[in-house]
């Protein structure tokens, strides 16, 4: 039998074997030294080894080929929505949006709950003769503009684009008896702002009209803004897009000034043929530029005109912080397109012939960024309607503009903090005028 030595008996077991009061004694330099060589030569051994399997990791790596991995989708093939086509993509936003306003009329009040309350509409501003008016104050506050939207894109085995879209407001009137007021439950019904598909180069449905360019729009807390100056509209269309340009047959619908009457004008309901679009835009980082054109068949109990539109618009960057927007617009037949339908399309005559009508209008908009949180925006607008008086009477609006001022301050991305001070006169043919002015703040969140 091998002896053993005392540098080859375990260290522990050496020490077990003293009685306890022994250890201090049995402990001594050569012992511990003898140990000491034993623990480093163990850790050169596992040095060798460790540095071994590193260099046999290192050539298996470089003689594995790289395998990509795909990151998962964000929706899986099977959509959320059982009914919905396979590898459809679905997205949904809004915002939530509390207006707060005061207002101030020179020739009497806005009808409470009527839309000049809400927002400004140039056609509602109240008019008096010079010295006769009542001015009037109100305060205001809603959250109607509040919206959602719901979109689905699908892309198929052949490569065609298929899109939907709809998005409603509660810009609308109730359907009970606590519904559309102030008194009790401010309950407000839902309204349709867009819903169309679109197929490659193809749309069908109510969006934006083509004759509208909603990119130039300013930056301002009001609804649309310089709304006088605006070619503002939602319908129903068929459109067709390819490259720069866009077509689009679009709802036809006629708004009628009766002869000599008070002011007041009719939907004629008797349209047949489509209002015809035509649009040119490009787009750089400079800004865009577009240009649209609009043919129309206005009708009336048999009765039927042309009217003949263009407008011009757009937006110019100026440095890293400014941009300028525009629109000039003007034609025959214009009315319900411009300013909230400001003017009549048309007009009879004393033998009751139909007659188109000149508009004209137009918006500048100059847009400053202070700074990453904080911009600001001065905008003026103004529409002029070419009536003839023999045939519309004195009662209709011969012009209307506006001026305003803002600045809005966003704390985080997403949220809007926004204050505006806004002046704008109204001019019937018979000399009688009105003036409005308002402070109005919003609160806005997009998501």
């Amino acid at each position: 039998m091998k002896r053993r030595t005392a540098a080859s008996v375990p260290l522990w077991l050496a020490l077990s074997a003293l009685p306890h009061t022994a250890l201090a004694q049995a402990v001594d330099t050569a012992t511990l030294e003898a140990r000491m060589a034993e623990l480093e030569a163990e850790m050169q051994q596992m040095r060798g080894l460790l540095q071994q399997y590193q260099q046999r990791d290192a050539k298996a790596a470089e003689n594995t080929p790289t395998v990509a991995v795909a990151t998962p989708p964000a929706q899986a093939a099977t959509p959320i929505l059982p009914g919905a086509m396979p590898g459809t993509r679905f997205t949904a936003g809004g915002f939530i949006k509390l207006d707060a306003m005061t207002t101030r009329t020179s020739d009497g009040a806005i009808a409470d709950g009527s839309a000049g309350r809400l927002f400004y509409f140039p056609a509602a501003t109240p008019v008096a003769a010079d010295g006769n008016g009542n001015s009037a104050s109100y305060t205001d506050v809603h959250a109607q503009f509040s919206r959602f939207w719901l979109g689905a894109d699908t892309v198929t085995e052949r490569g065609d684009t298929l899109k939907a879209y709809i998005e409603a407001d509660m810009y609308g009137g109730g359907n009970n008896a606590f519904a559309g007021n102030e008194v009790i439950t401010n309950t407000y019904a839902l309204t349709l702002r867009h819903a169309y598909v679109s197929w490659n180069h193809w749309l069908a449905g109510q969006t934006w009209s083509n004759f509208q360019d909603v990119a130039a729009l300013p930056d301002t807390v009001d609804f649309t803004g310089p709304s006088e100056g605006t070619i503002f509209n939602r319908q129903a269309q068929l459109r067709y897009t390819r490259g720069p340009w866009s077509f689009s047959l679009e709802n036809p619908q006629t708004t009628v000034a009766t002869y000599r009457g008070n002011g007041t004008r009719l939907n004629s309901g008797d349209d047949t043929v489509p209002d015809i679009t035509a649009r040119w835009a490009q787009r750089g980082a400079w800004g865009h530029f577009t240009v649209a054109a609009m043919v129309r068949n206005l009708r009336y109990d048999g009765r039927t005109d042309t009217g003949i539109a263009a407008s011009l618009s757009g937006r110019v960057n100026v440095g890293s912080n400014d941009d300028l927007r525009y629109m000039v617009s003007g034609g025959q037949g214009i009315g319900r397109y411009l300013g909230f339908a400001l003017g009549a399309d048309s007009v009879l005559d004393a033998e009751g012939e139909l007659h188109s009508q000149d508009g004209y209008g137009g918006f500048v908009a100059w847009r400053h960024a202070f700074s990453p949180k904080l911009r600001g925006n001065l905008v003026y607008s103004g529409a002029w309607l070419d009536n003839d008086a023999q045939w519309t009477g004195a009662l209709v609006t011969e012009r209307a503009q506006s001026w305003r001022v803002n600045l809005i301050y966003s704390p985080f991305p997403k949220l809007d903090l926004g204050a505006e001070l806004s002046h704008a006169q109204r001019r019937l043919e018979n000399g009688e005028a009105g003036d409005l002015n308002r402070l109005h703040t919003h609160v806005k969140y997009s998501f």
